[in-house]
């Protein structure tokens, strides 16, 4: 191989690395597509029917149990009294209970598609209330004496399916569901019309080759079929179907000949509903297809190898050019000592003894690079004290000071990384440089805009209280001012006097530089130990809920105010770590983008552009600037709330409250708690419910206890001191006032006046 030329060598790999596998790779498809038998199309077309089963099923499923869940509640109850279609036009609170009805009818058939309408019918009413309808009487409504054929295969409890025609022609499958003695005391019938059309689409296969679909009943009526003629007729006389429903398997397959075509029948009986699924395929169809795929793999293959082919000699002409040129190059120049050999093993000797030159002179300079000061004073500040640092910095005491830039990430926003590195480079130079002879002063670049500075100095600094490093400190901050138009912080740790502690100091000057915080950007800051403080973070609750409220009343001017609250009591407080600040400016921002998820504001749309909130929270240096940001971010909030009104609006509230108030008037409502409950001021809250309601909160509440009395004093045998207890009062006299304030009456009029009328 090694007297081989090396586009010849080239050329063959190209080729043997296309061909190879593409060769196996079509020889494995066609064996794949030949052992894809009758058998095996017939098992994938099962199992696609199955699926197609399944999502029917799940389908007619779920409608039944939203059917049965509606009839566990309590709606019912509110038209159960009403037996005439004139009773219940007799009032308008009869027709609004009528009314609240036919709206969770519609609510209903919104639950699953193709449904074509629904009905309630109270036993032994004269009306129906239906989706498609309205409230109507059953004389001119459709005729329900089918219900009880349907209702003879009725098994326990639950609902029963039946296919059937509406007076339309509309062919529709009806769920009937008797509501039961377990869930209410109301006797009637919820009924969904199913439309045949979308059973069809659940069951129909997108599978090349179909010829259609049949669902048939136990006793092989057509409940759903491709062609719509055959809609509840008998499907035992269609072809093969008396063999299908007479077979024990639950689901099998057969292959029939029917007018010259060779057909697949596919069967699955259902175990929810004991339906029989039937799908009919093309055989001849299938195969065919699959035929031709064959040869045009085969034929495709053969394009691509070929193609190939001329395609590795072109590349391996056009890469081996740059060698070959390179090698009579380094022949003419210089003789390695290797003939009639190939250009790779010639490159390979010149390469080699490129290498061990390259590492000769590598290792030189790391050993230079060992002597450096600056690799000493990474050692250092990695708390490794090694030979080097002894004569780096010979004196007896240590001090790190860190230089952090201002606002960074502004810095790198108008600073291109070209620009940065050469910034950086000015920056190390100068800080070496501007402290007074006599001392030694290293500057490392510790990433993120931040460099520490490892100054050693004598006795002589340390007696005169460090002045020259004051002074130099002042200089460096004056000289980068200047030099890269953006102001830094600096801060010092205490000395030291052994170099083991540069580590340890270099903490202490980093914490330092968090005191920029409370104090501002630009100075120049020096170790004090912190004073004891509680573990416990201090956090402005109450500013917190009244920001949340201002923010539901739009009132930025309020919120501005707060946050200035929350800033003096920040700068007035003792002693208050970086930490405790970040965390309740953190706090505020996720309690506020919480409280819009919880009413269904969309934040994402709020601030759109405004990238990871937290992490630019982590980056402010001061804290003006973090309360200038809060401000930009309630104003951005407040700004979207009032374009978008919809979005702000009270109704979420409202529902909740009304919602609240329906479910628990019985007890004794505490309302303050109720609104902190909801997330709400009570004065808001009493707000939301009389521009619902029109009434204040007590009289609606009362108004919710007056009812439910008046049911029971109808239809309950308790006595009057039972039914006050039973709605929420305490004594009879409550009760007394307020049933005569609503109602006119004293309740036992209310029930001897009910009494006649009756």
């Amino acid at each position: 191989m090694k007297r081989i030329p090396m586009k010849l060598q080239l050329a063959l790999i190209l080729f043997f690395v296309m061909a190879i596998p593409i060769a196996i790779l079509t020889w494995y498809s066609g064996t794949q597509i030949l052992r894809n038998s009758e058998s095996a199309i017939a098992e994938s077309s099962l199992a696609g029917m199955n699926a197609n089963r399944r999502l029917n099923e799940n389908a007619l499923n779920n409608l039944a149990q939203d059917a049965v869940r509606l009839g566990s509640t309590n709606i019912f109850d509110r038209i159960r009294s009403f037996e005439t279609y004139a009773e219940l036009n007799s009032n308008y609170n009869y027709v609004s209970s009528a009314l609240s009805v036919m709206k969770e009818l519609v609510n209903l058939n919104h639950r699953v598609d193709g449904v074509a309408s629904s009905y309630f019918l109270l036993d032994g009413a004269d009306y129906v209330v239906s989706t498609d309808k309205g409230i109507t009487t059953l004389d001119r409504y459709e005729d329900v004496g089918w219900m009880e054929e349907a209702l003879e295969e009725r098994r326990g409890i639950s609902g029963v399916w039946y296919p059937r025609k509406l007076r339309s022609g509309t062919a529709v499958v009806s769920y009937v569901f008797p509501l039961n003695r377990l869930s209410t005391t109301t006797r009637g019938t919820i009924v969904v019309n199913l439309r045949e059309r979308q059973i069809g689409s659940y069951l129909q296969s997108s599978e090349q080759g179909e010829q259609g679909y049949m669902l048939l009943d136990s006793d092989g009526t057509v409940i759903s079929h491709n062609d719509k003629s055959l809609l509840l007729t008998d499907g035992t006389v269609l072809p093969y179907m008396k063999q299908v429903l007479g077979t024990s398997s639950r689901e099998g397959y057969a292959f029939r000949e029917q007018s010259g075509k060779r057909l697949l029948y596919t069967w699955s009986r259902s175990p929810l509903f004991d339906w029989w699924n039937v799908q009919i395929y093309s055989v001849d169809e299938l195969m065919t297809k699959t035929y031709s795929l064959q040869r045009s793999i085969i034929l495709i293959t053969a394009i691509i190898i070929l193609a190939g082919t001329l395609l590795a000699v072109w590349l391996a002409t056009w890469f081996s050019k740059p060698i070959r040129e390179l090698v009579r190059t380094l022949r003419s120049r210089g003789n390695l000592g290797v003939t009639n050999k190939n250009e790779l093993v010639f490159l390979d000797s010149a390469f080699k003894r490129m290498q061990e030159e390259e590492e000769g002179l590598h290792r030189l300079l790391k050993e230079r690079e060992r002597d450096t000061r600056n690799l000493a004073a990474h050692h250092l500040l990695r708390g490794e004290v090694t030979e080097q640092v002894a004569m780096t910095f010979p004196a007896p005491y240590y001090m790190v000071v860190v230089v952090s830039i201002d606002r960074y990430r502004r810095y790198v926003s108008k600073n291109n990384p070209e620009t940065r590195s050469y910034h950086r480079y000015l920056l190390t130079t100068q800080c070496e440089s501007l402290f007074p002879e006599g001392m030694q002063a290293r500057c490392v670049y510790q990433g993120e805009g931040t460099f520490a500075i490892v100054v050693n100095y004598g006795q002589e600094e340390q007696d005169k209280g460090l002045d020259g490093v004051k002074e130099a400190l002042v200089r460096i901050r004056d000289g980068v001012l200047e030099l890269l138009g953006h102001s830094v912080t600096i801060g010092a740790s205490s000395p030291a006097d052994s170099s083991s502690q540069v580590s340890e100091r270099l903490a202490e000057a980093t914490e330092t530089i968090k005191r920029r915080m409370i104090q501002g950007s630009g100075c120049i800051f020096f170790w004090e130990p912190e004073p004891e403080r509680s573990k416990k973070y201090t956090y402005p609750a109450n500013s917190e809920r009244r920001i949340v409220n201002f923010l539901e009343s739009g009132d930025i001017g309020s919120i501005l105010r707060e946050l200035e609250i929350i800033r003096e009591e920040i700068y007035s407080a003792d002693s208050i770590s970086y930490d405790n600040i970040l965390f309740i400016y953190n706090q505020l921002v996720g309690v506020t983008i919480k409280h819009l998820r919880e009413n269904n504001i969309s934040t994402a749309r709020i601030f759109a552009g405004r990238g990871n909130i937290y992490s630019a929270i982590a980056s402010i240096d001061t804290l003006d600037e973090l309360e200038k940001y809060l401000r930009e971010f309630f104003a951005e909030i407040v700004q979207y709330l009032a374009r978008n009104p919809s979005e702000a609006s009270p109704v979420n509230h409202g529902e909740r409250i009304i919602r609240y108030l329906e479910e628990n008037y019985v007890r004794d409502i505490v309302f303050e708690d109720m609104a902190k409950e909801i997330g709400i001021s009570y004065s808001y809250m009493r707000k939301i419910v009389y521009d619902l309601t029109g009434k204040s909160l007590i009289d609606y509440t009362n108004m919710l206890r007056i009812e439910k009395a008046k049911q029971l004093l109808t239809e309950s045998e308790l006595t009057i001191t039972q039914i006050a207890s039973e709605v929420g009062y305490f004594n009879v006299q409550s009760f007394n006032r307020f049933f005569r304030k609503f109602e006119g009456m004293p309740p036992s009029s209310y029930k001897a006046s009910r009494a006649r009328s009756s």
